[in-house]
């Protein structure tokens, strides 16, 4: 990898701040697709040069670069009638997500040559790690078959508008879409040398149909992305060479599995064409689709700049305390407030959504310094520690920051409780009593403070 230098990081700054300055005069002046191409084309650039520079498809400010300032290229080319002019606001609400991220992320960093770790083949590792998968694997199905009878319905076979969004039973369902980590699990597991025996090898193939079978059958296209995006992300970060076609393969395989699942939504072309009012009528729907779904969450943005009253000063971005811990159903009116946007069926927000709305431009900056600050951190420990749950954390924070148009993740109670499900399994494969017992006896040596009972503990 090539050592960074102060000149790279003014050049990669320098290009944004003008290519920005640029995309804002022209869309003062009506010309959206200059403003648009403009920055999609700064997005593109810096993507492969940060990507080159790491030699790593997946490296984190990279990803978010080419979401943050790729998306908001999208969606300066105005190509539906609900899109409109931005308040200026918007656009330094924008500005400020990506030079805070990129300071989080340059700030105190040391630029020098570090590899990342690579994973060693170890049984009792493996162990653990297939545990992990059969543990998820079980909760899962289990939490699954609970829903289905709670509920009623399974959304598939529903033919209700909207069923997956009722789908669903407070604090279960969080373990039940967390099957969709078994596949990035899997891809460790095999690294770390597992998977050998015909009973394992039947119990890997059934964990992994089991998280494609659950967004499937909750007709939910987010969870199936995220799983595969998951697995793409760990399979690049652990293997030094990865075949492109590989990942072209995996991603035209889920784009037939994206239709049928919008299909089973009920979501017919008239209707998508209905609520979406592009300006080109004719515009073919897996162009307006994927199009809209990331354009219009920063028209929402807007929409909230424009229409917000008052700040709520960390209610909304705290919504994970409340949820996980049941306050919510306590003092419902802690989650009560309204969210502003072109239109209801449009719900999608940009990851910067909540940070405004509790605490405006200045929220909005915090919280990306912050995320710079933790990218940053996900990166030293992939590269420093040998337990290979780390990728897990990298992986996710890949996902969040290459999807950070998409919805408000650090304030999602799922994230937490993914994040938190991860730590628990990074202690599970790392916790080594031998060491730990070593480490006191060597502690009680130096201090010449052990017992006989000491040593025997």
């Amino acid at each position: 990898m090539r050592r960074r230098r102060r000149d790279d990081i003014i050049m990669e700054y320098g290009t944004y701040m003008l290519m920005f300055l640029a995309s804002y005069i022209a869309s003062l002046a009506r010309l959206y697709y200059v403003s648009g191409i403009l920055l999609i084309v700064e997005a593109l650039y810096l993507y492969v040069h940060l990507a080159r520079e790491a030699e790593n498809l997946v490296e984190l400010r990279a990803l978010f670069t080419l979401a943050w300032v790729g998306g908001q290229g999208l969606a300066c080319l105005r190509l539906s009638r609900l899109q409109g002019d931005w308040s200026y606001v918007t656009w330094m609400c924008f500005f400020l997500a990506y030079i805070g991220f990129g300071i989080g992320y340059e700030w105190g960093r040391q630029y020098r040559d570090e590899e990342k770790r690579e994973i060693e083949r170890d049984a009792v590792l493996a162990g653990r790690l297939y545990l992990c998968i059969v543990g998820l694997f079980a909760v899962s199905v289990l939490c699954f078959v609970f829903e289905a009878v709670k509920v009623g319905f399974i959304p598939l076979f529903s033919d209700k508008p909207h069923a997956y969004s009722y789908f669903h039973v407070s604090g279960v369902h969080y373990f039940t879409v967390s099957c969709i980590l078994i596949p990035a699990i899997t891809v460790l597991y095999l690294k770390a040398g597992g998977g050998k025996g015909m009973g394992k090898k039947a119990v890997l193939v059934l964990a992994n149909l089991t998280a494609a079978a659950v967004p499937i059958l909750c007709v939910s296209r987010f969870q199936l992305l995220f799983a595969a995006g998951f697995a793409v992300v760990t399979y690049i970060m652990v293997n030094k060479t990865v075949r492109l076609r590989t990942i072209a393969a995996v991603v035209l395989a889920l784009i037939p599995v994206y239709v049928i699942l919008t299909v089973f939504r009920h979501h017919d072309v008239a209707y998508l064409n209905s609520i979406f009012e592009m300006k080109y009528g004719k515009m073919p729907i897996f162009v307006t689709q994927p199009y809209m779904y990331v354009a219009n969450n920063f028209e929402n943005f807007n929409c909230m700049v424009e229409q917000l009253t008052a700040h709520t000063w960390g209610i909304r971005m705290l919504f994970p305390v409340f949820a996980l811990t049941g306050l919510k159903f306590v003092f419902p009116e802690l989650t009560g407030q309204a969210l502003y946007l072109t239109k209801p069926e449009l719900t999608t927000l940009t990851m910067f959504y909540d940070a405004y709305y509790d605490f405006g431009i200045g929220g909005v900056f915090l919280l990306a310094v912050l995320i710079g600050v933790a990218a940053k951190q996900c990166i030293r420990l992939v590269k420093r520690s040998s337990n290979p749950v780390s990728y897990l954390f990298y992986g996710q924070m890949a996902i969040y920051l290459g999807l950070a148009f998409f919805t408000t993740w650090f304030s999602n109670p799922t994230t937490w409780f993914w994040l938190a499900l991860t730590g628990l399994m990074y202690w599970f494969t790392g916790y080594d009593k031998k060491k730990k017992r070593d480490d006191k006896i060597e502690e009680c040596l130096d201090t010449s403070g052990c017992g006989d009972s000491d040593i025997q503990a």
